[in-house]
């Protein structure tokens, strides 16, 4: 008989998360599905709100990454209200996203993915995690926590907070960056960028080589790419064009408010979590090198840019490319390319705070209530971020969608899961770390549920099991 193995929770994502694999009768592999189990539902209460609201409200999906809803819903209702930003305003809207980027990669590299590199994915549960890393490098750990907890102050002192910022208004910024402000900043972000240096110097020397067998071989899709660029086809993770890059290497550019002619939205009944794909390129399908498939997140955005504008990045970026080519398909390559962005952001923090306009009052235009629709872009930590507002004449919402990175990602990690899982387990072998190599496949796309989750009609399925005193299932109900 074939046997179902469960892994809930998913360790060290944001969310919650259960794999489900399914092995036929030899003990091999027959399906898997990764299903999300949390519904959050933003769209649905925002609607009848007053857009200005959104930027504030936004925040509150997840406190993990709230800066890029935060900046997705502004430039929103930037475009709702048909508003062009004084430069100054769109500087600090860029230091902020760049801060919250480092804040971000660095959390993940260090205490999500970390215990699975530092300490190995077969290391025992107790230790796999960032008191392990901590026990393991405690130097480089003291570092880490050090430089997220300042990167968290600068949001605090640019922004007036860290978590849930109100500082991006429609039209601009709530408040100028003073000249004192600038100075106490500097430091921190030199600071920061020493740390990206030394992190992406010690990966390549002390990680990534150990572990090229284990990037080479789990979780390997074939897929297209979605990132944002400039006109000159540089990197940009804070406004742009949207180039949909396909496995062949050719692509096709369009405006952001243009994203429902090139994306689809499919759903499945096992999860809350939506399928989008690239509707150009055929139907929805669930399977490896589908033509429609394409995934999102710091991978996407290395393969999709011509170059990085910033030198030391753009350096790593070259060195990328000789030993994996463009564009990259290995899943867990995603961890490299995180820590190229990692390096990109702390020299784009240095060169905006040196940036004399960045202390300049003129940093926030008027706006005006009118019905019309705005679509907002960012690439966020985890991926393409697409906020869409409809409004009213009064300024009041009709209409929201959000397009989040990780249901962008849902198929590629799905995916991705079910190569891992039939690659490591044969002939019902399997131990702790089996399957925690499998959750590797999941942790490579630093996947975000919280914000991910929503379904078309707005039900939320529920299922009871009632069970007798010996724990067998009697009955279940279903609404």
């Amino acid at each position: 008989m074939g046997q179902t193995l469960v892994i809930q929770p998913v360790s060290r994502i944001e969310g919650h998360a259960k794999i489900t694999i399914q092995l036929d009768d030899a003990g091999n592999v027959a399906d898997t599905m990764v299903n999300v189990i949390e519904l959050r539902g933003f769209e649905r209460f925002c609607v009848g709100k007053p857009v200005e609201e959104m930027p504030r409200i936004t925040t509150r999906i997840c406190g993990v990454c709230p800066w890029s809803h935060h900046l997705a819903s502004a430039k929103a209702a930037d475009a709702v209200f048909g508003v062009q930003l004084p430069p100054a305003g769109e500087k600090l809207r860029r230091l902020c996203n760049s801060i919250a980027y480092m804040e971000e990669h660095i959390l993940h590299f260090y205490i999500l993915a970390g215990p699975d590199f530092i300490l190995g994915p077969d290391a025992e549960y107790p230790v796999r995690n960032v008191i392990g890393i901590l026990d393991a490098v405690p130097d480089v750990g003291r570092q880490v926590v050090k430089v997220r907890h300042m990167c968290a102050k600068m949001l605090e002192l640019i922004a007036g907070k860290a978590i849930h910022p109100a500082a991006a208004v429609p039209g601009g910024f709530s408040r100028p960056l003073s000249e004192d402000e600038r100075q106490s900043l500097l430091p921190m972000a030199e600071e920061a960028l020493e740390l990206a240096k030394f992190t992406i110097s010690f990966a390549k020397e002390n990680i990534f080589p150990k572990y090229m067998d284990v990037v080479k071989t789990v979780g390997t899709i074939t897929s297209g790419f979605l990132g944002t660029v400039t006109d000159d086809g540089a990197l940009d993770l804070y406004d742009g064009k949207l180039r949909m890059m396909y496995a062949d290497g050719s692509y096709e550019e369009f405006p952001y408010d243009q994203y429902t002619d090139y994306i689809g939205e499919h759903v499945e009944p096992w999860t809350y979590l939506k399928f989008p794909y690239a509707k150009k390129r055929g139907p929805f399908e669930l399977e490896d090198n589908a033509p429609s498939l394409y995934r999102v997140n710091s991978l996407a955005r290395i393969n999709v840019a011509d170059y990085i504008p910033t030198p030391l990045a753009q350096k790593e970026l070259e060195e990328f490319r000789t030993s994996f080519g463009r564009p990259a398909q290995l899943t867990l390559l995603y961890h490299w390319a995180r820590l190229i962005e990692l390096l990109h952001n702390a020299e784009l923090a240095l060169q905006l705070l040196n940036d004399p306009e960045i202390t300049s009052s003129d940093i926030r235009a008027s706006v005006t209530p009118r019905a019309a629709r705005g679509v907002g872009v960012v690439e966020a930590p985890r991926g393409t971020l697409i906020h869409d507002y409809t409004t009213d004449e009064d300024g009041l919402l009709t209409h929201v969608n959000l397009l989040v990175a990780t249901c962008q990602n849902n198929s590629a990690i799905n995916l991705s899961v079910k190569q891992a899982a039939k690659t490591l387990i044969k002939d019902g072998n399997y131990d702790q770390g089996t399957l925690n190599t499998i959750e590797m496949a999941i942790r490579a796309y630093d996947p975000c549920l919280s914000c991910s989750t929503h379904r078309m009609d707005g039900t939320l399925p529920v299922k009871v099991d009632i069970l007798s005193p010996n724990g067998e299932v009697i009955d279940t109900l279903t609404n």
